[in-house]
């Protein structure tokens, strides 16, 4: 069995005292062993970027976006292989594995353009003589720590963005897909990205604490749940470093009485079970105002039965399975759950049956669903729609303020008063109108409010830039010599 392993200044390294099991959740078959990092190894890829960080520092920045049109060429060429990769260990199709690796294509041309986004400001005469100008500096080496579900896209998100703006990095990622990052970390050597600027250790708690707690690491970006999130955020924050922790979701679709019934049923089933739901953006609560309920309801029901769960390598397959054993059988305990706190199970998706010892479910729908239920409350992250009805859009705006996640929300409507209105009184960090999934593209930044971030900055695009540098103002003035006197007073400006 093959020994994914760690990548360090440029080479793959080992010691594999320990290891963890990587599955094909598709047939629930061990398909490899990962090395989990040791404190050492992780030291040793810090003293790594922390050697290289002075050289890539001084590279000139047209010279580093260089790295990054390369970069986005071999992407494109070698997409198929690494959405094989993706399918084989996480399970999503390949299509959703493909449409993955083109979101995260979006940073890397965002982070080609770094020549223009580390431009800083300049004043000129502010006083007699004296000019004001500012930069942006990298602020060191940073820990990016991402999740299973999105193991090319969420790298670089974070990947991209910080070495375009000077930084050296160690990604840790999921032990569960570990693959995908060492494939990128091979791409973007190829590029010409020197060794040692991205470096990727695998393994657990060990390794995340040794990043969290390593004095040369400056900046810690992370994508996962929420108590997680929030205990990376305090104890990276307590070590004096910069971080961005973003955390979970319960993303709400509101569905307006005017609404077009068959697209938003559409787009509910859509962004609900692509990927077996395991979207941090995933819509996961309908909200269904006033008298469409009934209709809406049905209208998803009767979409349900058709959709095809299977291998991601099946190209009729819409769904594939969950990551793990596990995690399958939690999600299945909310929907088995529902009913005993007063929920209507519609469409019970734990008693379809799979061939084989994939680590399948099926999708399904819960109808007068209320806060204060666990399949309201919790993140589930599977294919479980819930459905919350409501009187008016005033309520639903209630409803929605009033919980803890501020990911992503919808609203679905013709009206386009009604849509403007939402976009001002919802209290969460991405908003879509008549879009189910609002991820913004590469030029702007994903991130949400609430318990969905901890940190002040959000992920790629142009707060990335803010968050991988440090500003820096330089006064300078060039006096005639036979002009220079001793003066106490406070300095002026005049």
């Amino acid at each position: 069995m093959s020994l994914i392993r760690h990548f360090i200044a440029g080479r793959e390294v080992a010691d594999a005292d320990r290891t963890g099991p990587v599955y094909n959740p598709a047939t629930g078959a061990r398909q490899h062993e990962v090395a989990f990092a040791s404190v050492g190894e992780v030291e040793q890829a810090i003293a790594a970027a922390k050697a290289a960080l002075p050289g890539w520092r001084a590279t000139g920045l047209v010279k580093r976006a260089d790295v990054f049109f390369k970069l986005r060429h071999l992407l494109v060429e070698r997409q198929g292989e690494l959405a094989a990769i993706l399918t084989s260990e996480h399970g999503k199709v390949l299509s959703d594995a493909a449409g993955e690796i083109s979101r995260g294509i979006e940073n890397v041309e965002f982070a080609a353009g770094l020549v223009h986004l580390l431009k800083g400001e300049h004043s000129e005469q502010v006083a007699r003589g004296v000019d004001v100008h500012s930069l942006k500096q990298p602020v060191g080496v940073v820990g990016a720590i991402t999740p299973f579900n999105f193991p090319v896209m969420v790298p670089l998100w974070m990947v991209a963005s910080a070495i375009a703006c000077g930084n050296t990095v160690v990604l840790k990622p999921s032990e569960k897909d570990p693959s995908a990052s060492v494939f990128l970390a091979k791409l973007f050597q190829e590029a010409g990205l020197p060794d040692g600027v991205l470096n990727v250790v695998h393994g657990d708690k060990v390794a995340v604490d040794t990043i969290l707690d390593s004095p040369d690491v400056r900046a810690i970006s992370f994508v996962g749940s929420t108590p997680i999130a929030k205990s990376i955020y305090e104890r990276a924050s307590a070590n004096g470093k910069r971080v961005q922790a973003l955390g979970g979701a319960k993303n709400h679709m509101v569905v307006m009485p005017d609404a077009d019934l068959e697209g938003a049923a559409d787009a509910a089933v859509s962004a609900a079970y692509g990927s077996a739901g395991e979207r941090c953006m995933a819509v996961s609560v309908l909200v269904a105002v006033g008298d469409v309920a009934d209709r809406l309801v049905e209208a998803v029901r009767s979409r349900m039965g058709a959709l095809k769960i299977g291998d991601g390598t099946d190209a009729a397959s819409e769904m594939g399975p969950l990551i793990t054993r596990e995690h399958r059988d939690k999600v299945a305990s909310y929907v088995t759950g529902a009913g005993a706190e007063g929920a209507t199970v519609v469409v019970d998706g734990t008693q379809q049956q799979f061939d084989g010892d994939g680590f399948f479910v099926g999708v399904s729908l819960i109808d007068h669903v209320k806060p204060g239920m666990k399949v309201y409350e919790d993140e589930i992250f599977g294919p479980v729609l819930s459905v919350v009805r409501v009187e008016s859009y005033e309520e639903a705006v209630e409803l929605i303020n009033a919980n803890r996640f501020a990911n992503g929300v919808a609203i679905f409507t013709r009206d386009g008063g009604t849509a403007r209105q939402f976009e001002f009184d919802i209290e969460v960090g991405m908003v879509g109108v008549n879009v189910p999934i609002p991820v913004p593209i590469g030029a702007y930044s994903f991130g949400g409010w609430k318990n969905s971030l901890f940190g002040d900055s959000h992920i790629y695009g142009p707060e990335s830039v803010h968050f991988y540098t440090r500003s820096k103002v330089v006064t300078s003035r060039w006096p005639n010599p036979s002009e220079s006197q001793i003066n106490l007073g406070f300095p002026s400006n005049h």
